[in-house]
């Protein structure tokens, strides 16, 4: 561990060498793109990736129950329009919506991330509303009376009561790699095709709405995890549901994103060399800020790891402003900061400041 008066220079050499943005959640005009073509969609995904690495768990869903509460807060002091850090499956949608974001980079160490946000990427695309999605998703014909105006606990209720088809399951499949490899043109190779076909199959047909994080390699993880439907039936603490099938506005958002090419799964290690800042450098050639990082609960195994220095050193060199905020889970980093939860309490989500995080790690050596 570095001394204090080690830390607090690092500090100091950390906020010389950002381009801190200016305050109050006013964002410098950027040129990130509005859309992005099919090429440079699979280059950056690949250029910015490291080689893929291992986790106990499939990881097909969040197990955090209550990742809505923070949005409240978060909205209040970020601005929208800014860019997305993220990591794992579907709980990065409700901030995406909520925060506005024109473009978003989801990092995950598993190559088979990368494949859930290819399935998820080809069921946006190729569904009208959230009905249609949910139809596709779960590989259920779609019950009758379902429109755009049907509520989130209507649309479960009626697929609740479908059952999963392996006919309409093997018609979607090919429909999806089609779309993926036929439309786009990504060069998906067969590792990249059975790995989508293993998540569809393991995890939406399979599980259903009531997949949740036990299922898959490293089951017995699982614990008391919501299942898909409570967490997609979850509200942010205040009686507001802010998922994004919550309503065809914030499926609307996702869907116009996903079309745009402007969610970017990454391959690659939160302690590794490359991925964040690779990330970092496109966002500053761009003239973007980062507005938000979620970590889940990833800085336990950094830690655990001894690479919490690493991580915080690749953090402090994107760009960020004093409005940038981490969106974690479970505890604080190691240096104090953020909420630390009591034992049996479940992962509890809380935010904290990005600029005043990395004042206090290591530069990169």
């Amino acid at each position: 561990m570095l001394s204090r008066r080690r830390l607090f220079v690092a500090g100091l050499a950390v906020f010389a060498c950002l381009a801190v943005r200016p305050p109050g959640g006013v964002r410098a005009a950027t040129d990130i793109p509005a859309k992005l073509t099919d090429p440079e969609f699979w280059a950056l995904t690949e250029q910015l990736s490291e080689p893929g690495g291992s986790f106990r768990s499939d990881n097909f869903l969040s197990n955090e129950r209550g990742y809505q509460t923070v949005i409240p807060s978060l909205i209040s002091r970020v601005a929208p329009g800014g860019v997305y850090l993220g990591v794992g499956p579907e709980q990065n949608f409700p901030y995406i919506v909520a925060l506005k974001s024109r473009i978003a980079f989801i990092i995950d160490i598993r190559r088979g991330n990368l494949h859930e946000h290819l399935l998820y990427k080809a069921l946006f695309e190729m569904s009208a509303d959230r009905a249609d999605f949910l139809s596709r998703l779960f590989s259920r014909k779609r019950p009758a009376g379902l429109t755009r105006t049907s509520t989130v606990e209507e649309l479960f209720t009626a697929y609740d009561a479908a059952q999963p088809s392996a006919e309409l399951y093997a018609q979607n499949l090919r429909a999806v790699v089609d779309w993926l490899k036929k439309k786009h043109q990504f060069p998906l190779d067969d590792e990249d095709i059975n790995g989508v076909a293993y998540v569809y199959h393991r995890a939406f047909f399979l599980g259903g709405p009531n997949l949740n994080y036990g299922v898959g390699r490293g089951a017995g993880f699982g614990g008391n995890a919501p299942t898909y439907e409570e967490l997609m039936l979850a509200e942010d603490g205040r009686g507001q549901n802010r998922g994004f099938l919550a309503s065809e506005s914030n499926f609307a958002f996702l869907k116009l994103l996903e079309t745009n090419n402007l969610l970017i799964p990454v391959v690659g290690n939160f302690g590794g060399p490359k991925a964040i800042r690779t990330v970092g450098q496109y966002v500053k050639d761009h003239g973007g800020t980062i507005a938000a990082f979620y970590l889940s609960n990833v800085e336990q195994y950094l830690i655990q790891d001894d690479i919490w220095d690493k991580f915080c050193a690749s953090v402090a060199t994107l760009p960020l402003d004093d409005a940038s905020t981490f969106i974690f889970s479970g505890r604080g980093g190691p240096n104090g900061s953020g909420a630390v939860f009591g034992r049996g309490r479940g992962l509890q989500t809380a935010t904290r400041p990005i600029l005043s995080e990395v004042t206090s790690c290591a530069v990169a050596q």
